[in-house]
């Protein structure tokens, strides 16, 4: 077992979170971990099934089909919307989004064990997980789960993370969700440190970074929530020493040299430059959402089965039927939002000023409070843009999708598994150093220090852009 010798009090978080990334082994070896994962695999479970939208228990239509509501008025509603964005131009359409306006709590509990940080990860199985069982943050709940609207158990370790007894915040920042998909939705991604005494329950399990790194080399293995949470760590804007087996190569030496650079004279712009022109992009663009009933959304069409798109683009709303012997409450029914494809996340990279920097992208989506966030270059899903024209595609879709020798990373990852039905996207990281790369008025170079940055302030960066940062632990 790989152990790092006990910090100096003065040693700040930052560098505490790079010794964690450096273990690769904790108080639980790696093959006591991949045992411990099995295991959980073979006796947690979830049977999944789909059901009319009429039936579901718990669920109404409103008069006139306008929304679809659960009885308590609780958890989250699909509500129907007009959008209207103006920023030069006018483009307008309808569709369903899911409104969840409660602020819910995505933590994790961390601990030192020998000197060393580790985090307490949940075994966790959703029932719109194509692989059920994943890695997921301590805690992960709403605000109508955690206090128990649904009648069930509490939620487990959920007292560190509220006020009064409460351990040492080292990350608090409200984050959003997918914009295109909820409305106005935000968590509270939460890192706490304890030092009090904390067993483990059997689906729990303390690990170190740098297990948690491994893992976010296998496909659909750490779940959504934990990849926002985990990119909002924050990384020391220093070097740190070398270590066996950390730099696989010049690419992976260029990602950790990228990490630390912020506002240096290597950047491809200020900080504040990135700020100024999200700023521009905030106070030139107008997002109009008008709701609108459900039954009367234009190119959507309401069947027992579904909410759907006509021509069966984008996503369609379905319901289920959920049996558990794992969670708060048995069984329960819901709508659930199940995308038409997998969607591709991608970040193009090259170097500037001898630096590694990102391509991200002024991305307006309807349900973001702020209008605009960062995003990665490319956030799509191809399959509605087929028999589309080439100009009227994503920019650098194309590009992405045709990459062979130059894809650094391309890891297949679920989207969050509690309101989205076998959402999946590929996440992947494309080198451009080769390539010529138009200048566009939406998108700006970044070192990913800079956007690390941004992470610790809340509507900055996306969902996609912090899950795909966090998959780039993978590669230090």
């Amino acid at each position: 077992m790989t152990i790092i010798a006990g910090r100096p009090e003065r040693l700040p978080d930052s560098a505490r979170i790079v010794a964690s990334a450096l273990a690769v082994e904790g108080v639980v070896n790696a093959e006591g971990f991949h045992s411990w994962f099995a295991r959980r695999n073979e006796q947690d479970s979830m049977y999944v099934e789909q059901v009319p939208l009429d039936s579901m228990t718990g669920w109404h239509f409103t008069p006139d089909r306008a929304s679809l509501a659960h009885d308590s008025g609780r958890f989250f509603s699909v509500e129907g919307v007009h959008v209207t964005r103006h920023d030069g131009g006018t483009v307008e359409w309808s569709q369903p989004i899911i409104s969840q306006p409660e602020v819910g709590i995505l933590g994790y509990l961390v601990k030192e064990f020998h000197g060393v940080l580790h985090f307490l990860v949940q075994a966790k199985v959703e029932p719109g997980n194509r692989e059920q069982l994943q890695l997921a943050p301590t805690v992960q709940a709403t605000r109508s789960n955690y206090t128990k609207v649904h009648g069930g158990a509490a939620t487990p370790y959920l007292e560190h993370f509220l006020p009064g007894s409460r351990g040492r915040v080292i990350v608090d920042v409200l984050q959003s969700e997918q914009g295109s998909w909820f409305l106005r939705k935000r968590n509270r991604n939460m890192v706490v440190e304890t030092t009090d005494e904390v067993e483990p329950r059997e689906n729990f399990c303390w690990v170190t970074l740098g297990q948690l790194r491994a893992a976010l080399a296998t496909p659909h293995m750490v779940n959504m929530d934990a990849r926002s949470v985990l990119a909002c760590l924050p990384l020391p804007t220093v070097e740190w020493p070398d270590h066996d087996g950390l730099t696989r190569g010049r690419y992976a030496a260029d990602l950790r040299r990228s990490m630390w650079t912020t506002d240096t004279g290597c950047c491809r712009h200020t900080g504040s430059e990135i700020v100024s022109w999200l700023n521009d992009v905030r106070t030139g663009t107008t997002v109009g959402i008008e709701p609108v009933p459900l039954a009367r959304l234009a190119d959507w069409e309401i069947s027992t089965t579904d909410i759907a798109h006509r021509e069966g683009r984008y996503f369609r709303i379905v319901g289920i039927s959920v049996k558990s012997a794992q969670r708060e409450v048995p069984s329960w029914h819901q709508p659930i939002l199940a995308p038409s494809g997998v969607g591709v996340v991608a970040f193009l990279t090259r170097r500037v000023n001898g630096v590694l920097h990102v391509l991200v992208r002024a991305a307006v989506e309807p349900g973001f409070h702020d209008v605009v966030e960062l995003g990665p270059t490319v956030q799509c899903d191809p399959t509605s843009y087929v028999g589309v024209r080439a100009e009227e595609r994503p920019p650098f879709l194309d590009y992405v999708l045709s990459a062979t020798d130059n894809v650094r990373y391309d890891v297949p990852q679920s989207e969050e598994g509690g309101r989205f039905y076998h959402a999946e996207c590929r996440y992947l990281l494309v080198d451009g150093d080769q390539a010529s790369l138009p200048e566009h008025p939406d998108f700006r170079w970044m070192t990913i220090g800079q956007v690390l940055a941004l992470q610790q302030h809340r509507n900055h960066v996306n969902v996609q852009a912090r899950s795909l940062i966090a998959c780039l632990h993978s590669l230090w």
